[in-house]
C-alpha cells in the first residue's frame, strides 16, 4: 500500500460503501467536510484503486436466485496449465459469484446462485466439462446469516 488512509478517508468509504449513490453534497455532510476537499478525496481513492467500482446490489430472491451452493472442488494436479483451464472455465459461468483457491483439505471454493436444483444441476455438468476435477462436493445454503460487501475500515 503506497497511499495513507486517514480518518476522514476511512469516513468517506464507509458511506460509501453503505451507499455509493450519494451526491457529493450529502456525503460531505456525513463526513464533515466541505463538499470540493470531498469531492476530491473521492477522486483521489478512486484514482489510487481504493474505490475499485461502484455497483448495484440486487435482491437475489426478487430475481427468483434463491439457492447458494458452495461448490468444494478437489483436484489431483496443481499444474499451471491445469489451473488457467479450470479457471477460465469456472469464472466463464455467469452462475459463479465468488471462486477461491484455498490451502488446506479443498483446493478451490465457488459460490454458485441459482434458481432451483434443476438449475444447479445443469450448472454442475458445465462445470466439471470445464477442466479434470478429483472431487466435487456441493453444500446447500439453508439460511444466510449475514450478507455485506462492506469491508471493516
Amino acid at each position: 500500500m503506497d497511499f495513507v488512509l486517514d480518518a476522514a478517508d476511512r469516513r468517506i468509504l464507509r458511506e460509501l460503501q453503505a451507499d455509493a449513490t450519494l451526491p457529493i453534497a450529502e456525503l460531505a455532510e456525513r463526513v464533515g467536510l466541505t463538499q470540493t476537499p470531498c469531492w476530491k478525496r473521492v477522486k483521489r481513492l478512486t484514482e489510487q484503486g481504493v474505490i475499485e467500482r461502484r455497483v448495484a446490489i440486487l435482491d437475489r430472491e426478487r430475481l427468483d436466485l434463491s439457492l447458494v451452493v458452495f461448490v468444494s472442488v478437489r483436484t489431483s494436479r496443481h499444474d499451471e496449465a491445469w489451473l488457467g483451464e479450470f479457471a477460465k472455465g469456472a469464472s466463464a459461468l455467469p452462475e459463479v459469484v465468488e471462486f477461491y483457491r484455498l490451502s488446506g483439505e479443498t483446493d478451490y471454493l465457488l459460490k454458485v446462485v441459482v434458481r432451483d436444483i434443476a438449475a444447479y444441476d445443469a450448472f454442475y455438468k458445465r462445470l466439471i466439462a470445464a477442466a479434470p476435477l478429483s472431487d466435487v462436493s456441493s453444500s446447500f445454503a439453508m439460511e444466510q446469516i449475514k450478507f455485506t460487501t462492506a469491508l471493516p475500515l
